[in-house]
């Protein structure tokens, strides 16, 4: 084969190699807006009505990112759907989950309590709970930025008298992460405008179980209590220490959804255990750590007629007449 022949022969296979390319940019340009094309679903022909972004159990205090409204199809609209067109966002706010509704389902008007209707704060309650209020100020409160939905701890501040030397001052949390479910009487946080409104408030309710529920109503009686807000990753962590501890029993169960129920019900009850507690001398040097010595009723000093200090019994007694003489003999003693 000749030089000639060789140059024509590269040359013949390299326009062909060009061509080749040519042709599949040509190709692939042209399918590659009918294939996003077809990829793309046909959107619904029909009004846009109100769904859920995420999971809402029962008696969960919704807000305005739990919904968006989403175009619907006309033949399947319900009259018991939000429409855009007729629905207020901004008054839906605050309202509590009565029956359970999955992501991306359309709300309908039976699945909310809304403010102020019968049985709202009742809906709001877990199975087995209980609503307590506690009174508040704006120092207690953490100057008004506890909402309802917040979690938050209970701290006891008392002090604590005896006979000798200063009062013991101290503070110890009670219980822990508790559900806020109103402030006064607003279950929501947005205003007019649908954005966080602070507002300062004298009484927040709580969710708690039946026993807290005692505790706080004596808590009341002993000392002055106020709020502290929780982190949102604190039921977490806190769950995450009860498993290691083994305070928590997991369900013996394969079924990852129902071990991941079983984790969510057990983050949101409150608890009164793993108590802490400060003394006015974890703050001060000058501030006493221990409590105060308190003389026992039966031991009581009182000053006779004859002058002088006497123990005297306190309970009650029998008195003996003999003669002139009475005597006071304590009732069971000797």
């Amino acid at each position: 084969m000749d030089v000639k022949k060789a140059v024509l022969l590269a040359g013949a296979l390299i326009i062909a190699i060009v061509t080749a390319l040519m042709a599949r940019s040509m190709f692939a340009n042209n399918s590659a807006p009918q294939a996003a094309a077809a990829a793309m679903p046909a959107q619904p022909d029909g009004p846009f009505v109100l769904v859920a972004t995420k999971a809402l159990p029962v008696g969960t205090i919704v807000d305005a990112n739990s919904f968006r409204f989403q175009p619907w199809p006309k033949e399947l609209i319900e009259t018991a759907y939000f429409i855009k067109e007729k629905t207020n966002l901004a008054k839906l706010s605050g309202s509590v989950v009565r029956n359970a509704i999955t992501a991306g389902q359309p709300v309908t008007i039976g699945s909310l309590i809304q403010p102020g209707e019968r049985g709202f704060l009742a809906a709001a309650l877990g199975p087995g709970m209980r609503a307590v209020t506690v009174p508040v100020n704006a120092q207690s409160s953490v100057a008004g930025f506890i909402f309802p939905g917040d979690r938050v701890d209970l701290v006891l501040s008392q002090t604590i008298n005896g006979v000798e030397g200063d009062p013991l001052r101290v503070s110890e949390t009670i219980v822990r992460n508790m559900r806020v479910l109103a402030t006064d009487q607003r279950t929501d946080v947005t205003g007019e405008d649908g954005k966080p409104e602070i507002r300062t408030y004298s009484n927040v309710t709580l969710e708690v179980t039946p026993r807290i529920a005692e505790k706080i109503a004596v808590a009341q009686t002993v000392g002055s209590l106020s709020l502290s807000l929780r982190s949102l990753a604190d039921n977490t962590a806190d769950l995450d220490a009860a498993i290691a501890n083994g305070a928590v029993n997991l369900p013996n169960s394969s079924d990852p959804s129902a071990e991941k129920t079983a984790l969510a019900k057990i983050a949101a009850r409150p608890s009164d255990q793993g108590k802490s507690f400060s003394t006015g001398g974890d703050v001060s040097r000058f501030q006493r750590t221990s409590v105060p010595r308190k003389v026992p009723l039966e031991s009581a000093l009182v000053a006779p007629r004859t002058g002088g200090l006497v123990r005297t019994q306190v309970g009650p007694v029998v008195r003996i007449a003999r003669g002139g003489s009475v005597t006071e003999v304590p009732l069971g003693g000797k």
